[in-house]
């Protein structure tokens, strides 16, 4: 009896301790990951209010939340007092992501474009 009762329990606290990032999410989560060799001071990803900042070469910024977003966005890095803007036509008939984490990949190459690669975290 008390080897069921010990099972019973360990079981229920093992269900409440197993919980996922993505359990309590309020809003879309986005982060950038620098891909290129240059140091970037901003970078606005979306809207005004969402600028990630201080992202060294291969490093990530912390996740932003965002209300809606897709899989491609309008971008603009400051770096060494230069600015690299990459800019979306629409997002007609482009689908909003779904609530969940994710990373915008983005580079700056040698001719001065910027390059967006997404994924799902």
């Amino acid at each position: 009896m008390k080897r069921l009762l010990f099972v019973t329990i360990s079981v229920f606290v093992f269900i409440l301790g197993c919980s996922d990032r993505d359990d309590e999410l309020n809003g879309i989560q986005i982060r950038v990951k620098n891909v290129s060799s240059v140091h970037f001071d901003t970078i606005q990803v979306g809207g005004d209010g969402m600028v990630h900042t201080n992202v060294a070469p291969d490093s990530y910024s912390d996740y932003l939340e965002y209300e809606t977003a897709y899989s491609y966005a309008y971008i603009n890095i400051s770096t060494d007092g230069e600015t690299y803007v990459m800019q979306p036509i629409d997002f007609v008939g482009e689908t909003p992501l779904f609530l969940g984490y994710y990373t915008y990949e983005i580079g700056i190459d040698e001719g001065g474009n910027v390059s967006l690669n997404f994924v799902i975290d």
